[in-house]
């Protein structure tokens, strides 16, 4: 049986242009879910917890059953094990022929490499970065120079809460300005 799958995320748009996709692929039974992708998808589980040996499911682009790839590929997985396909009425996926399952599998392959690739070049940016000097995080609250102050602060015998109210921030910060770079206590 082939059972349709259509989302968008929000409640004011409509899914009328999957729907007419999924009927004219000749799809039985549908589901129809108005729903963020990143969330909860009631539906979704639903329709795949309706599924049985045989069937295939049959949804508009990939975007509209998964967040991403991983996604996608886990899904697949879960169906598959019921005996379940995959089809896309947009992308080139059908995976219940072998040439079908296949290309999906090497399209998951392939974003699996672009993703390597992406998480190789962003961490040699970073390296690049931090050589010429760039610091990520948030910004430190206490600049170096203020460092002796808190230390001046703290010989005189005030508290890291009185020191970090008249400074405007936490003991915490305080407390991590009277340490060295190793965790050590500063000379006072």
């Amino acid at each position: 049986m082939l059972v349709g799958y259509a989302r968008v995320s929000t409640r004011e748009q409509e899914t009328r242009l999957q729907l007419d996709a999924l009927r004219r692929a000749g799809v039985e039974r549908f589901f129809e879910e108005k729903a963020s992708a990143v969330g909860h998808r009631p539906v979704l589980r639903q329709c795949f917890d309706s599924l049985s040996r045989g069937d295939v499911l049959v949804f508009w682009k990939m975007d509209r059953i998964a967040r991403s790839l991983r996604d996608l590929l886990g899904f697949a997985e879960e169906l598959s094990e019921k005996g379940v396909s995959l089809r896309s009425l947009s992308e080139p996926i059908d995976t219940s022929t072998p040439v079908g399952e296949y290309l999906f599998h090497n399209l998951g392959a392939f974003a699996q490499l672009e993703r390597s690739l992406i998480r190789e070049r962003v961490f040699a940016g970073q390296v690049a970065a931090m050589r010429a000097g760039v610091r990520f995080g948030r910004p430190r609250l206490l600049q170096p120079d203020r460092h002796a102050v808190v230390q001046g602060m703290a010989r005189a015998g005030l508290s890291k809460s009185e020191i970090g109210r008249r400074l405007g921030v936490s003991p915490a910060t305080v407390r991590r300005s009277l340490l060295d770079a190793d965790g050590h206590p500063r000379r006072l």
